[in-house]
């Protein structure tokens, strides 16, 4: 029994010996490369000095709708909800930039938005055919938002930031003021909305320019839902009180 702790004692002061031999050789190693990580080359060291500077973005985009529907859409009627179908967009604009210190900024980027959302209702017993089930919801807004961009301590050429803000969008696809509604195969929703958004990105300087992905999520607060002329009576909008945009975006920016 003595022997065999010998052996054990014996190999664990040999693993400790070669466990610290490693150590030592990593940590050299690691303060070896230091000075080449500080003395890296860094771009445009006084980009983020100026108190105005001006880009602009390329982007896709994919949105969803949240519905809030009347109190017997589920206790009374036991209808299921209303299938949203997302699909791709693309989004482009430009970008305007007010530094406060080093790490906040107040950002405007105007831009376009353009998306496409198929609903798909469940088998109301108005409906007479397969078609009346399905509605093509297109939108190509104007989109407004103002952020509040908080920035983390520049690392070399690379830096996180985080985006908080509010937007405003004018759809010019809404067909708020067509006289037609479902009854007539057209949807139709407000012209006007407005969000709130939250985003993340990392910003990398290169030589000439900077470029920063991000990404970010746009959260209607406004009830976008137009109602029919026949009001409760209609499939399509009688049973819903609210409707919300809810979007998610990656952008690029180039500044």
């Amino acid at each position: 029994m003595e022997y065999h702790q010998f052996i054990l004692q014996k190999n664990l002061k040999y693993y400790n010996n070669v466990f610290f031999l490693l150590f030592c050789l990593l940590a050299n190693s690691l303060l070896a490369q230091y000075p080449n990580v500080k003395e890296r080359i860094i771009y445009l060291p006084n980009f983020d000095k100026r108190p105005v500077h001006y880009g602009y973005f390329l982007g896709i985009n994919q949105y969803d709708f949240k519905f809030e529907y009347v109190d017997s859409y589920y206790k009374d009627l036991m209808l299921q909800d209303i299938s949203v179908s997302q699909k791709k967009g693309f989004n482009v604009g430009l970008i305007g930039d007010l530094r406060i210190n080093d790490y906040f900024n107040i950002r405007f980027e105007p831009g376009l938005y353009y998306n496409s959302r198929e609903l798909t209702y469940p088998e109301y017993p108005e409906f007479k055919k397969e078609s009346d089930r399905v509605r093509d919801v297109k939108s190509t807004y104007i989109h407004l938002p103002i952020y509040l961009k908080i920035n983390a301590k520049r690392i070399n050429n690379f830096r996180p930031f985080l985006l908080a803000g509010f937007s405003t969008d004018f759809n010019l696809s809404s067909n708020a003021k067509n006289s037609d509604d479902n009854a007539s195969n057209v949807f139709r929703t407000s012209s006007k909305n407005l969000n709130y958004e939250l985003g993340i990105g990392f910003e990398f300087y290169l030589y000439y320019f900077k470029f920063s992905p991000s990404f970010r999520g746009i959260f209607s607060f406004q009830n976008e839902l137009m109602q029919d002329e026949v009001g409760e009576l209609s499939p399509w909008t009688g049973n819903i009180i609210n409707m919300f945009s809810r979007g998610i975006s990656l952008i690029i920016t180039f500044e």
